[in-house]
């Protein structure tokens, strides 16, 4: 029986295909895959499937071409671009004599190297331990089950097999409670959020298009950001400032075509992120030469996570990699609104905020307020907003010129200075709706 090797950098990639020339972005980006993970691609061999081997996926011929392969260069590791059975799995490797991974058993080991924080490495030992269930084989034969009810019979009661299988379960169990409590702390938070009647923004997009630094650049955040796929997995929430008010602005885990369904389930709180916002930023890399391939694999997943009716503004980031582009707001007449920015550069995010402000139907309210000494409460708030545009001060208190967010209106008038604030809300239009929820 073969024995695993735990080591394993130098890799021969295997992208299987079916009938026609075999995809060239979807063999790029596998060998992204196998770089991000740490991994030096020593070969890439095609292998052309029109009816997959049961046993082993590919043919014997190709089986033999692998191997030769392998021998040539040196590899110690053969990675698959698609799901492998655990039957599959055992056989290759036991041809072989090399450790075989699969698609998702690679992006498994990213999404372990990328995890942060508590919540993300939970959903990664939990997605790991829920792939490795189904490949747990016969490991120590002298721990066979043995016929009991006699002297000298009577075995350790289980294999090793089922120990594990028992073990496995028990630890599965426990990261799901982790989890679960996890996710009851998170959804308060998203409550907390939701009350403060701030709208949420989620950032999406396709792996590596560049999410994390154009949050770095909208929020001032120093969220990790780096030129690789799932350069971060945990997602992380800032206020940011828009023309005509705030917003809370939430950075995802990237998406890839084909993400394995185990890593969806996993990350089902990252991804409510997604699912719960009132808009989201779809990013997509403007100097990629698949982006429309791109943008329609984000849409996919998106539907998949039951975030696909959302409301999108589809943001072109990296222009600074496309050769005389200019950041530009288009407003098409059907279908999603387009910004084009650099994010590295900072070029075009003036743009790219009044394009969200829009987006959200950020509104202001403006007029002269009257605020009394008692008030002087609401008088600070309003200048930490930086609505007041001018001031002046008597013996019955302040007089105000302000210019304020009806989002933030909003809140303060919640927040017992609604007497003060009525004036300046009855400025609104009879008919207006924002009138009428406030003045009610």
């Amino acid at each position: 029986m073969f024995e695993r090797s735990k080591k394993g950098e130098n890799a021969l990639l295997i992208q299987p295909h079916a009938g026609g020339p075999p995809d060239e972005g979807l063999l790029e980006e596998f060998a992204d895959l196998a770089r991000s993970a740490g991994a030096t691609v020593a070969a890439v061999l095609t292998a052309r499937i029109d009816r997959p081997n049961a046993a082993m996926l590919i043919g014997s011929g190709k089986l033999e071409e692998v191997k030769a392969a392998a021998d040539a260069t040196g590899a110690d590791l053969i990675l698959v671009n698609h799901p492998l059975t655990p039957g599959q799995e055992r056989n290759l490797e036991r041809e072989l004599q090399r450790r075989v991974v699969d698609r998702t058993g690679l992006i498994l080991d990213i999404f372990a190297q990328r995890a942060r924080s508590h919540e993300g490495k939970l959903q990664v030992e939990l997605a790991q331990l829920r792939h490795m269930a189904t490949r747990l084989v016969r490991g120590w034969t002298h721990l066979e089950r043995q016929r009991g009810g006699s002297i000298g019979l009577r075995g350790p009661g289980e294999t090793q097999l089922e120990t594990d299988r028992r073990l496995l379960q028990k630890r599965l169990e426990q990261l799901q409670k982790r989890l679960d409590k996890v996710e009851v702390q998170r959804t308060q938070m998203r409550r907390a959020r939701m009350r403060s009647e701030l709208p949420r923004v989620a950032l999406v997009g396709y792996t590596n298009a560049g999410k994390s630094t154009l949050f770095n650049s909208l929020t001032g955040a120093d969220a990790y950001a780096a030129d690789q796929l799932f350069a971060t997995l945990d997602p992380t929430v800032r206020r940011i400032e828009l023309p005509g008010g705030g917003a809370v602005l939430a950075d995802t885990v990237g998406f890839v075509r084909d993400l394995p369904h185990a890593l969806v389930a996993a990350f089902r709180s990252t991804l409510s992120e997604a699912r719960e916002a009132d808009l989201l930023l779809h990013v997509v890399d403007a100097s990629d030469p698949l982006r429309d391939e791109r943008i329609r694999q984000v849409d996919e997943v998106l539907e998949e996570i039951g975030a696909g009716d959302l409301p999108q503004v589809l943001v072109f980031n990296k222009i600074d990699r496309v050769e005389g582009a200019a950041p530009r707001h288009d407003h098409p007449g059907e279908g999603r609104d387009r910004v084009w920015v650099s994010a590295r550069d900072g070029t075009g995010m003036d743009l790219l905020r009044r394009a969200l402000a829009e987006a959200l139907e950020l509104r202001h309210v403006a007029g002269t307020l009257r605020v009394p000494p008692q008030a002087a409460r609401l008088r600070a708030r309003l200048h930490e907003l930086g609505a007041v545009r001018a001031e002046s001060h008597d013996e019955h208190g302040w007089l105000l010129e302000v210019d304020l967010a009806i989002a933030d209106a909003q809140r303060l008038f919640a927040q017992a200075h609604g007497e003060w604030l009525r004036p300046l809300l009855e400025t609104l239009p009879a008919d207006d709706e924002e009138a009428d929820r406030y003045l009610a």
